[in-house]
């Protein structure tokens, strides 16, 4: 049938893995190259040879970066970049003020030009202050970013470990699916019966085959009351018979004994009277129907 997983004329089955198997290879080939870390994806954007971490939490957090040791190494830099800055406006300062002192001549600067220095200065701080709060702003995305692309990370590391055993049960079902085919081949006697007729007729047979089965099931259900009475009435007339036979038995006994004990005592040529009383009755029965036979 078209679009059916079915196996090639030549008997292999499909490979329809082949792009699966080479994933989890690629992946750790990927990973061994460019290490997904927060701190190493960083580093891409300085220089080849990027510049000694000194910090503690740095190097504590290099191999293995956490959320904690990324804070920490956040407030490491925050507080070198403040001191950078103060130190880098200390020497400015100095430099200024020093060449305006041993200028020739020296600078004198005038009142009005410090109130429009102030004036430069507060426009310049507003603007500064935009740029925190855009900075700010960038950081707090940024954050929610890193945080979401983590979660997918370790998301994607879970998957990698679920997929990796994917191939192998893959192949394994692969071949069972083939050796089922074959299997289904060899009992329904080639591969042209495999068609849809074929199948739709073996459907409707062992359908006729069910219901035949409970018709006779029903016969037989409608007949089992019946049974069960007559094996009833056999079990107690077996149980009369049984009885009997237990009488009959002790009666033969009985007259073994007295036969044996007539014989031991020499009486009647070893005949007892129960005998002789059997023998009796014996002559007059032939004796009646005899005269019964004649009057007929």
């Amino acid at each position: 049938m078209p679009g059916a997983n079915n196996p090639s004329e030549d008997g292999a089955p499909p490979r329809r893995s082949s792009q699966i198997d080479c994933m989890p290879s690629f992946v750790e080939e990927l990973q061994r190259k460019y290490p997904w870390t927060i701190i190493r994806i960083s580093d891409f954007g300085g220089s080849d040879a990027p510049a000694a971490r000194t910090s503690d939490a740095s190097n504590a957090s290099f191999g293995t970066p956490t959320p904690t040791s990324l804070e920490a190494d956040l407030l490491h830099y925050k507080e070198l970049f403040a001191k950078l800055r103060f130190s880098y406006v200390e020497q400015v300062t100095k430099e200024k003020t020093i060449r305006s002192m041993v200028g020739d001549p020296p600078q004198i600067v005038s009142p009005q030009e410090n109130a429009e220095l102030e004036a430069e200065n507060s426009k310049l701080k507003e603007a500064l202050q935009d740029l925190k709060a855009e900075v700010a702003a960038r950081v707090t995305m940024t954050e929610a970013r890193s945080r979401e692309l983590a979660r997918k990370y370790e998301h994607i590391q879970t998957q990698h470990g679920q997929m990796r055993p994917l191939p192998d049960k893959i192949d394994r079902l692969e071949r069972e699916i083939a050796r089922l085919s074959k299997t289904q081949t060899e009992l329904l006697g080639g591969p042209d019966n495999l068609s849809l007729v074929r199948m739709l007729e073996i459907q409707t047979l062992r359908k006729r085959e069910e219901e035949d089965m409970r018709k006779q099931l029903a016969i037989l259900d409608a007949v089992v009351p019946r049974k069960k009475k007559e094996l009833e009435r056999l079990t107690t007339e077996l149980h009369g018979w049984e009885i009997k036979r237990a009488n009959a038995t002790a009666a033969a006994r009985e007259a073994k004994r007295r036969k044996e004990n007539a014989q031991a005592g020499g009486n009647n040529n070893g005949e007892d009277e129960l005998e002789a009383q059997g023998r009796w009755h014996r002559a007059g029965k032939i004796l009646l129907d005899e005269i019964l036979l004649h009057k007929a």
